[in-house]
């Protein structure tokens, strides 16, 4: 029983040591980015809200009225598309009900008991902005677009949409639908990081085919004329109704800068395209881009319990560039991490599970994810101290 508990104090011992020997992360210098600030060359967008921010760390380059709440309209179907890409498999085989067909707006002309495959139509659903398609999707995974709905807004919330609110997948207008334009640009960023999604937006024209009748087939057109026309445009999502009026939320990448710009209620469906066109060249003319901590100068070890392994390396998914405005003084950025000092295993390569804070002058202004190396299912003698000691192994 002796050598039990003096065991017991020896590895302890040994556990705290270790942690209070781990390379510290301090924080990274580099230039600064005014939040949402702009000089006299600012955009001067009819649309009644609009943002700019950086794509890789959300920061907010420029905005007007970006926190104010509008219809999104059918930008709405970024969560659509990012909720099919994830729950149905590519060769889905989803039958068109009478509800889809009949649904406000479906220039991919789906019919009553047309079958087409997932991948089909969620395509043709982003081109050509098809209402009933993402009726036809939401009813393909939940069985109504009301719960559909309450899917997409529990998604929101994980992505930090604040101040949205989902009623239905096509963005139809409803009282109880809103968004604003920073959410958008949330919501875009957010799916700009799926490969899947990507490839979706950003082409220009596509071939849609049918399974049932077999033979049916249509050329969609991307409803984003931006597209093949703005430099380094990639995407990403039109909007369009009465009530909502223009909206856009385009993603843009020149010389290693990355842009997300969001317009909501421009005039007139062709202001939303020129209103876009002056945020991202306000962008491209105006950001730089300065190096900050590399995937190997952010690394970190942190423990990890239930797994073979008991201690797993977290880091950024990428370098970390901060984009500076004209002006700003760079040793005001600076860099913090947040990720938890015990991890639950187990855990695949690439999964996000904490992030880098990007701070100027010592507030927050953006982040990127922090992700694991893969720490696989298992027992080990590490990981299962790990967990009997992970209370005091997170006091420090």
């Amino acid at each position: 029983m002796k050598l039990l508990h003096s065991l017991h104090k020896k590895i302890t011992a040994l556990l705290l040591a270790s942690v209070l020997v781990l390379p510290l992360l301090f924080l990274q210098s580099a230039p600064a980015l005014a939040e949402g600030e702009a000089g006299a060359d600012a955009p001067a967008v009819k649309a009644e809200a609009a943002i700019l921010i950086d794509a890789d760390t959300g920061r907010v380059l420029w905005s007007k009225n970006g926190e104010e709440r509008h219809y999104p309209a059918s930008m709405t179907k970024m969560m659509t598309c990012l909720l099919g890409i994830s729950l149905l498999p590519p060769d889905a085989k989803i039958t068109i009900s009478e509800n889809a067909a009949n649904t406000e707006d479906t220039p991919l002309h789906i019919a009553k008991g047309d079958v087409i495959t997932a991948e089909e139509l969620l395509r043709g659903m982003m081109m050509m902005s098809d209402n009933g398609a993402a009726v036809a999707i939401a009813e393909q995974i939940d069985g109504s677009t009301a719960l559909f709905a309450e899917r997409m807004n529990e998604k929101a919330a994980e992505i930090g949409m604040n101040d949205t609110h989902f009623a239905n997948p096509n963005g139809l207008t409803d009282p109880n639908h809103y968004s604003t334009p920073h959410d958008m640009a949330r919501l875009a960023q957010y799916g700009m990081k799926n490969p899947v999604f990507r490839d979706f937006v950003r082409q220009k024209e596509r071939q849609i085919s049918w399974l049932s009748p077999s033979g049916k087939t249509i050329l969609a057109e991307n409803t984003n004329e931006l597209l093949g026309k703005y430099a380094g445009l990639t995407g990403v999502k039109t909007g369009w109704t009465k009530a909502a009026g223009g909206c856009l939320a385009a993603s843009a990448e020149r010389g290693g800068v990355h842009l997300i710009a969001v317009v909501m209620k421009s005039p007139t469906e062709n202001d939303r395209f020129t209103d876009m066109r002056q945020i991202l060249d306000y962008g491209f003319e105006n950001v730089t881009l300065a190096n900050g901590p590399t995937t190997k100068d952010a690394s970190r070890h942190v423990w990890v319990k239930n797994s073979v392994n008991s201690r797993v390396r977290v880091h950024p998914a990428a370098d970390i560039d901060f984009p500076v405005l004209p002006g700003e003084d760079a040793k005001k950025f600076g860099v913090r991490y947040e990720v938890p000092k015990v991890l639950s295993g187990p855990l695949y390569a690439g999964q996000v599970v904490g992030r880098a804070v990007i701070t100027y002058d010592g507030d927050p202004v953006g982040s990127v994810d922090m992700t694991a190396d893969e720490a696989p299912a298992g027992f080990g003698l590490g990981s299962w101290l790990v967990g009997l000691f992970e209370k005091p192994l997170s006091w420090f």
